[in-house]
């Protein structure tokens, strides 16, 4: 017998109360892709203000160094908060997630540091403490969606969460170019045709900090939630809490959720990491976690085009001042995001419900590593030197079809394959798995791509063969979804529940039923 608020849980209509919580899940993803896409006009304006002397470029092992500390941070805070999760509840983690992510924002422009080497060390710090307080966001962003959310339309609620991170994208441009115009506006009074205004060190601070506000203020409506009924139903046995706070979700009566009896504990729970938790789980964790390393290693390795991409459409930093670099360079950030990334993010929402997760993954390695063939072998010989229309349409491609694709399906499946009590660590688990991957593909493949030792790389494999390696790398990850990742569209979270049969078997879950633990 299934517990009723669950069932009316599966069963819902979707309510006002399913959009409010995807904004205030989404806020986290949004400062995600906001802090990580106003990185390059920042570091711009961070290389003119303290690398003058350099030719005003941020040397490529401290932008490296920048670019990991973040990521490390994120691994570490999607394995911290994840496991939290699911010992000390989704809403009671929440809350801190964000507080972190807010005020380690506000840090990383609030330096009242001088001097080069004291602003870089005060910015790493703060860009590992934010990288933390995005990692711990993800897995509960995910987890607590998925559990509010009705078996029919989950993943269409989960994705519009994820498609929060392209609203971040564009928002980081906006605010770099409306920043970037004010103060050019200003300086141009004072000091005309300065190169590096002296302002121009407050400006990038400021785009930084004004990225926490959109967070800040959902922070009130996250305490507000109340906690997920499968949590306190499957993991804390409150049925009758459960049953309350589902009431003003759901807008029921309670006599109608709540249940006669109470139902009897599962006494055979096993703990995480078990032998029988690798029996039931341990498929779907690999093929979770290795997807989403594979895709991080692809989705985090497009700056290997940027250098030539910002050689060809942005003009020379001789051309232009501090002000005006770091605002062409977001404008071509957003014409991107709205040509490319943001379509793949509402084609998906739109289509996950409809031909599966399963499918949409498989096609969108599919389709990218087509693009990097397309790039990497004639690359040498044509691209290289003709960086036009047809390049970024290619380019355009590779993001449209990771988030139509694995860039976004991976973040849903971990919240709808695991059990109550293990879904949110399993979640962290895979998404730390794909903050690897990213470090592979931003900082690894970066390296290896370069072959000037006076652009400060190491002589290495070169572009074409990073490329290709990218392209096996997509059909690695076809081979791991075809053959390992489950569906879970259509099928009820409660399905995950059951514990008296392999859970690895290649057989349609949603033919299963749900029995009360």
């Amino acid at each position: 017998m299934a517990l009723k608020v669950l069932s009316a849980l599966d069963t819902a209509r979707t309510q006002l109360y399913h959009f409010k919580a995807i904004i205030i899940a989404g806020m986290g993803l949004f400062t995600d892709a906001y802090d990580l896409f106003c990185i390059p006009p920042i570091m711009t304006l961070i290389g003119r203000v303290y690398y003058e002397k350099n030719q005003s470029k941020v040397p490529p092992v401290v932008v490296s160094i920048m670019v990991a500390i973040a990521l490390l941070g994120t691994v570490i805070g999607q394995l911290v908060f994840g496991r939290l999760g699911d010992l000390v509840g989704r809403r009671r983690v929440y809350g801190l997630a964000l507080m972190i992510m807010v005020l380690s924002s506000i840090g990383c422009g609030f330096s009242i540091c001088t001097t080069r080497s004291c602003v870089l060390v005060s910015f790493g710090l703060f860009r590992f403490l934010l990288g933390i307080g995005i990692g711990g966001d993800y897995p509960l962003s995910a987890t607590i969606m998925s559990e509010f959310a009705n078996k029919r339309t989950r993943g269409t609620f989960i994705a519009a969460v994820f498609t929060m991170q392209g609203f971040g994208i564009l928002a980081a441009s906006t605010v770099t170019m409306v920043v970037c115009a004010i103060f050019e506006r200003a300086s141009s009074k004072d000091v005309p045709n300065h190169p590096t205004p002296r302002e121009a060190d407050i400006a990038w601070r400021l785009i930084l900090m004004l990225g926490s506000i959109p967070a800040a203020l959902t922070y009130y409506w996250r305490m507000m939630m109340p906690e997920t009924a499968r949590y306190t139903a499957l993991v804390e046995h409150n049925y009758l809490q459960a049953a309350k706070d589902m009431q003003k979700v759901l807008d029921v009566s309670i006599s109608q959720i709540e249940e006669d009896n109470q139902p009897q504990q599962n006494p055979s729970l096993y703990p995480l990491f078990s032998k029988q938790f690798a029996r039931r789980h341990g498929r779907d964790l690999f093929a979770c976690a290795t997807s989403w390393f594979l895709v991080d290693v692809v989705f985090y390795s497009n700056n290997l085009f940027q250098s030539q991409i910002y050689k060809h459409y942005l003009p020379k930093k001789d051309e232009v001042n501090a002000y005006q670099d770091a605002f062409k360079m977001a404008r071509l950030q957003a014409i991107v995001a709205i040509c490319s990334t943001i379509p793949g993010y509402w084609v998906t929402v739109y289509f996950i419900d409809r031909i599966g997760r399963v499918k949409i993954q498989q096609m969108g390695f599919f389709f990218m590593a087509l693009v990097y063939l397309a790039i990497g072998i004639p690359y040498n010989k044509y691209w290289e030197q003709n960086t036009n229309a047809g390049f970024m349409i290619l380019y355009g491609l590779i993001f449209f079809f990771s988030n139509f694709g694995p860039n976004t399906t991976t973040f849903i499946v971990p919240a709808e394959m695991f059990p109550a009590r293990f879904r949110s660590t399993c979640h962290g688990i895979s998404g730390a798995s794909g903050k690897v991957g990213a470090i592979i593909g931003s900082i690894g493949f970066l390296w290896a791509s370069h072959n000037r030792k006076e652009d400060g790389y190491p002589k290495a494999i070169g572009m074409t063969a990073s490329l290709v390696i990218l392209a096996g790398v997509c059909i690695v990850g076809m081979v791991v979804t075809k053959f390992f990742t489950r569906e879970t569209m259509g099928r009820s979270l409660e399905e995950n529940e059951i514990d008296d049969e392999p859970n690895n078997e290649l057989v349609p879950m949603h033919s299963r039923s749900f029995l009360a633990a």
